[in-house]
């Protein structure tokens, strides 16, 4: 009988920690795929505006060219405003928790929202400018202390598959965006701005239900110190059977941190303990972008070295394929077929390699009072490297021709060796172990002067090392 009450209370713990989840992500990683597919509804209509109000304003039209210079930048501050706030979600993790970071970040989603329902009544497209910054501030948040809400909230055996959400919602957000950028909904002229401001609904939902949920358990044991508040948090999200265990590897970790201040972005470059886990999180979280791409249970079977790995070469072989089918179109009738297939092939593996396991990476190889700026920098070399495509790109079409994705290609294959050479396999293994695996890189020249001065004291009985003695 009291096994049977286990089991109904584990069960419970886990439809919280399902909505737990959903209501991070819909307010988070959603708001990140959804406001990169309603811009692009309404550009004739906002091109149209730009050029109407600067005609008011000064009494002359513009040129095709600078209405399109003004629109690309409407576009692209939006990538801007998530370097911004990939630079203070941070500080805003460790000052206010995770959940409540959360919770604030929607003051620049609903400002956001403000300034662009109300852009078309002022005749203002600096407004509009805002308003896109603004909402880039609130993903910048939302992509970098979402994942490490849920890496900290979920159970080991469960912390992939959790993490692996983020990336399931902004792919959903992409296509609620184009369904309500619909001409029938919200896509038509009369209703661009509130097309625009539309992002207020996730926002709204969020705030009505984020607060009936847990903080992370982690945090509160080891950034706040209060145990009853971790094992509350541990209770509803995990249930009584597993609580034990759980709450001795955090306070292991409570008593590695203790005393350690937490870390700066700074901190991190120079501290040589870290410094092939920063490595591997900056290169990954750059070629995530790089790799040409403005699952599931997957991660907890395969791993997530095997997923990054396989998901990289398959996409450095379909960026080969896409390139061949590119270069034939317009002399075998069957390339188009191709080329689409290439292009649905290529976000898949993208889909289960690298958009899933990314996103996981700092909260499994980072300890507590290194992992919040350990997702600046990621979070920072994400959005700067978004910024880099988005500029870069047409310029690779211009120049390249059919050939613009062997670049992706070499960016893929390259970032596949980095992480077979370098990343190791964190599925199911405690923060010590993966630092151990690492500890082998970042002191590989220490060790080696300390086996052959090892070696030199078996030669030299007479003589004690007082590196050795005690």
């Amino acid at each position: 009988m009291k096994i049977r009450l286990l089991k109904l209370t584990s069960e419970g713990n886990a439809r919280i920690l399902v909505l737990t989840v959903c209501s991070a992500a819909i307010g988070g990683t959603l708001q990140y795929g959804y406001n990169i597919a309603i811009i692009n509804a309404p550009t004739i209509y906002v091109q149209k505006f730009i050029n109407e109000t600067f005609q008011e304003r000064w009494g002359a039209e513009l040129q095709v060219y600078q209405v399109t210079l003004i629109w690309t930048f409407i576009v692209s501050i939006f990538s801007l405003g998530g370097l911004a706030g990939a630079l203070i979600a941070g500080p805003m993790a460790i000052y206010f928790g995770r959940k409540k970071s959360l919770l604030l970040n929607n003051v620049f989603l609903l400002l956001s929202s403000v300034l662009a329902v109300f852009s078309r009544a002022a005749r203002s497209v600096e407004m509009i400018i805002l308003a896109r910054f603004l909402v880039g501030i609130n993903a910048g948040v939302s992509m970098n202390i979402q994942p490490m809400y849920f890496g900290e909230s979920a159970p080991k055996h469960l912390r992939g598959a959790v993490s692996i959400s983020s990336a399931v919602f902004t792919a959903f957000g992409v296509v609620l965006g184009q369904v309500v950028g619909l001409r029938e909904i919200l896509g038509s002229e009369s209703c661009w701005p509130y097309l625009l401001a539309s992002n207020a609904v996730p926002g709204f939902i969020q705030l009505l239900t984020l607060p009936w949920f847990p903080e992370s358990p982690r945090y509160l044991l080891i950034d706040k110190g209060d145990k009853e508040a971790c094992i509350n948090a541990l209770c509803r999200f995990r249930g009584c059977d597993v609580l034990h265990s759980e709450i001795e590897e955090i306070q292991q970790e409570q008593a590695a941190a203790l005393g350690i201040k937490a870390k700066g972005p700074l901190e991190l470059f120079t501290d040589q303990s870290v410094r092939w886990q920063l490595l591997s999180v900056m290169v990954i979280s750059s070629a995530m972008q790089l790799c040409g791409n403005d699952s599931n249970l997957l991660i907890e079977k395969l791993g997530r070295k095997f997923l990054l790995m396989g998901g990289y070469i398959l996409m450095a072989g379909w960026a080969v394929v896409f390139t061949v089918s590119l270069s034939f179109q317009h002399t075998v009738s069957e390339m188009p077929y191709l080329s689409m297939t290439c292009v649905f092939a290529y976000i898949l593996s993208f889909g289960t390699g690298p958009a899933g396991v990314t996103g996981i990476l700092p909260t499994e190889i980072f300890s507590q009072t290194a992992r919040p700026a350990a997702y600046m920098i990621a979070g920072s070399m994400m959005w700067l490297n978004l910024f880099l495509m988005g500029m870069v790109f047409p310029f690779l079409v211009r120049g390249f021709g059919q050939f613009c994705f062997l670049p992706f290609c070499a960016v893929c294959l390259l970032s596949a060796v980095f992480i077979g050479l370098v990343l190791p396999e964190t599925k199911g293994k405690s923060l010590p172990a993966i630092a151990e695996e690492y500890d082998k890189l970042n002191f590989r020249g220490q060790e080696l002067q300390l086996s052959v001065s090892t070696q030199l004291a078996q030669y030299q009985p007479s003589k004690v090392l007082s590196s050795t003695s005690l």
